[in-house]
């Protein structure tokens, strides 16, 4: 019985292979690229672990450590992995719900549940989630993390934002007084800089061509290559310094970023707890695989590299997930701009992705203290460009282009993402996926009647599939032989009969049984192999032989 199971996945991290033939001119643009996107993951690791509710370097070590280990160990060669932005809302809940331990237990638990994914060949099966409910829960994260940083944003004096969406309403509503102008300018200043700086620097722009005539134009091209979040980071973080802007800062918050490797340590565990914590498990392995695999198609489609392999993506997502609890982090998964930023960059292999991780690692053991000046506001501005550019609201104005099935999964995945959470929102999605799915091949199906010359006889020939959502379709064909005459031939030709499953097959044994009450036949001709094979293997194709047999020895 064993012998007839699949075969377990191969580890074999595209590193791997990705090192034969490997030169210095590949190494030259792995280590530029890697660099590069290090210095952009720098403030957007700290954003989205305090935007979950957790200290700064949380986020930062997360970046580290799973992000050398997903490059190292992962399926793709220049996705680049750590904390996302879909995890924020997700990783917030469960603090507020279950403390910063119990997410640690479920981040390493759902790393062990992201390895089993990939090891037994289930990369495959995120692709069947329809892309109606990845848009829809996508663009609700985007809302829930624009929500979650209006707080920052405007500089209000709210010790704890509650975990849901209207609670949260009610408190920024009630902390209104309380606003803050100064932080309100710093992150209105960073969006526009963050959406300005790149259009700026743009092959066809203006202002390019004009910088183009003067004589520093190669400080100036430097300058340009500098990453939009660094830029609004130091020069927003040096001019509230140098004006004394009264606004808070990771320092006034946090007390600073410690400046040295985090103590490995064991979370306290015990399966009491794992046992509480199978929801929060579950949300994360399922969205860092939906992310994650997400991410290694954009990757594929970007780059000239091979294409990726699913099941060993998720198996190095689960051994980074496993492993950035010990380090105290948080979850982690691919992440889409980074990886556009990795390659535009000239990433050519895994080895960018592990620059990338070093980048980090020097900058935080080296410029660590530096980060306690930056204000709060601008890493809101960051995370509010971030959730704009997350969701895809332009599929809002397309819904009317496409049918009422797509646009009741999208939208209510939409609004039960916001109003209850993710987990619920892609369980309701899929329900509906499978319910509007099943509905839509029973009106494919079809019985539809031959017209006979020879009374006696009811011809039908069958469209489709006949399965579970489809056996209603049989019920006019038992009605007409219930009416006809004693002795009726039934002929099924069942040339277009793509498929049939055991309910499919049920219905027409009741048929049969209806047919015989009526002392008629029944014949089944011109069978494909998949209902054939069901027919035999189930005896009924030996039933209607033998009748058959009977009659002609008769």
């Amino acid at each position: 019985m064993l012998n007839n199971l699949p075969p377990l996945a191969p580890f074999r991290p595209r590193l791997f292979q990705d090192i034969r033939g490997y030169n210095s001119e590949k190494l030259v643009r792995d280590m530029g690229a890697g660099a590069t996107v290090g210095i952009v993951a720098l403030p957007l690791a700290m954003a989205f672990a305090i935007a979950s509710g957790l200290k700064p370097e949380a986020g930062l070590w997360t970046a580290i450590v799973a992000g050398f280990l997903i490059s190292a160990l992962g399926g793709t060669s220049v996705q680049i992995g750590g904390p996302a932005g879909a995890f924020i809302v997700i990783v917030y809940g469960i603090v507020e719900r279950y403390g910063v331990a119990n997410l640690l237990i479920a981040t390493a638990s759902a790393g062990v549940l992201l390895f089993l994914l990939g090891l037994f060949r289930l990369g495959t099966l995120v692709r069947y989630v329809p892309v109606s409910v990845v848009i829809g829960f996508t663009n609700g994260i985007a809302v829930l993390i624009a929500l979650s940083q209006v707080r920052d944003w405007l500089g209000l004096d709210i010790a704890k934002m509650p975990g849901d969406f209207f609670s949260q309403i009610a408190t920024i509503a009630q902390h209104l007084g309380s606003f803050n102008p100064y932080a309100c300018l710093l992150g209105a200043l960073c969006v526009v800089g963050l959406f300005i700086w790149p259009r700026l620097w743009a092959v066809d722009s203006q202002f390019r061509r004009q910088l183009e005539q003067v004589d520093t134009i190669s400080a100036l091209k430097a300058t340009s290559r500098l990453p939009a979040p660094v830029v609004a980071l130091v020069t927003l973080t040096l001019l509230a310094w140098l004006l004394q802007m009264p606004v808070e800062t990771i320092g006034s918050r946090f007390g600073g970023i410690p400046q040295g490797v985090p103590a490995f340590e064991l979370p306290d565990f015990s399966w009491q707890t794992v046992k509480l914590l199978v929801t929060p498990t579950l949300t994360i392995a399922l969205l860092g695989a939906i992310e994650s695999l997400l991410c290694a198609r954009v990757a594929d489609q970007l780059s000239d590299t091979p294409k990726h392999d699913p099941n060993q993506e998720l198996m190095a997502q689960g051994v980074a997930n496993f492993a950035v609890p010990f380090f105290g982090g948080m979850p982690a998964t691919g992440t889409i701009a980074r990886t556009v930023t990795n390659i535009r960059a000239g990433a050519v292999s895994p080895v960018a992705g592990m620059v990338h991780a070093g980048t980090l690692a020097a900058v935080v053991l080296i410029a660590a203290p530096l980060a306690q000046h930056i204000p709060l506001a601008v890493l809101a501005g960051v995370l509010l460009f971030v959730a704009w550019n997350m969701g895809e609201w332009r599929e809002f104005g397309r819904l009317k282009q496409f049918t009422n099935h797509y646009r009741l999964m999208m939208v209510s995945t939409f609004l039960v993402t916001i109003v209850f959470d993710l987990t619920v929102a892609v369980e309701l999605g899929l329900v509906l996926a499978c319910l509007l799915f099943v509905r839509r091949q029973s009106d494919i199906f079809r019985a539809d009647p031959v017209p006979q010359q020879h009374p006696g006889q009811l011809h039908f020939r069958l469209y489709g599939s006949l399965f579970f959502g489809a056996v209603a379709k049989i019920d006019p064909i038992v009605a007409a032989v219930e009416r006809a005459p004693a002795g009726l031939a039934v002929t099924l030709d069942a040339s277009r009969l793509i498929s049939l499953d055991t309910t499919g097959l049920d219905a027409l044994e009741q048929l049969h049984k209806a047919i015989l009450k009526r002392g008629g036949t029944l014949a089944l001709t011109e069978l494909n192999p998949q209902p054939q094979s069901l027919i035999e293997r189930s005896g009924f194709g030996a039933r209607l032989r033998g009748e058959a047999a009977d009659r002609h020895a008769g």
